[in-house]
């Protein structure tokens, strides 16, 4: 069965992406792009490195716009970010059966809750999984064994998070230092091949 991987190159998508490989689905890997800023170029080399199909899903700017208007009006990005996740999972879940994504049980966003995840499967009629069942420690224990990982500050080219496009429209909107403001610099870690293929 065909399963598509909401994408971003780092990895717990890639995790989610390896464990559905081997339960026996045929996994594509998916990025969002809303046509402003090719940010998912970062996750088509991971996802090229690891093997696996990638596909770049077109969608609406108007969702990326919705996104930044709700992240410069609470001044913090959790809201924005969880409303363009739930956006994401609704359009791809129009093309795949399946649909997964690297979120984890300590993650903060973008994260849906129980009664969420039972409407995006009653109303697309679609499997939600993700790696609620995992924490972050096993995640890095697990990516440790599995991948080759690039750690570098984050910045525009390195980086296919929703994050990305979103501080490309606020830069326009309210300039750099607002966007620096709402997504401070920090560590960024992506995948770049593998170190124990399995």
């Amino acid at each position: 069965m065909k399963a598509c991987v909401l994408y971003s190159g780092g990895k717990d998508s890639s995790l989610i992406a390896v464990i559905l490989t081997k339960l026996g689905y045929e996994v594509e890997l998916v990025t969002l792009n809303f046509g402003i800023f090719d940010s998912f170029k970062p996750a088509a080399k991971s996802a090229s490195a690891l093997g696996f199909k990638h596909r770049v899903f077109k969608a609406d700017k108007k969702i990326l716009e919705n996104a930044t208007d709700i992240i410069i009006n609470d001044g913090f990005p959790n809201n924005g970010i969880n409303y363009i996740h739930k956006e994401a999972l609704d359009l791809v879940s129009r093309d795949y059966n399946v649909v997964a994504d690297g979120t984890r049980r300590d993650d903060r966003i973008p994260k849906l809750k129980g009664n969420e995840i039972n409407s995006l499967e009653g109303r697309q009629n679609v499997e939600y999984i993700t790696l609620r069942g995992f924490g972050h420690k096993t995640i890095n224990n697990l990516s440790d064994v599995l991948f080759e990982v690039k750690k570098e500050q984050t910045s525009m080219e390195n980086n296919s998070d929703y994050e990305i496009e979103i501080r490309y429209l606020i830069n326009e909107i309210e300039g750099e230092s607002a966007s620096s403001r709402i997504f401070p610099s920090h560590i960024q870690s992506r995948v770049v091949g593998w170190k124990n293929k399995i």
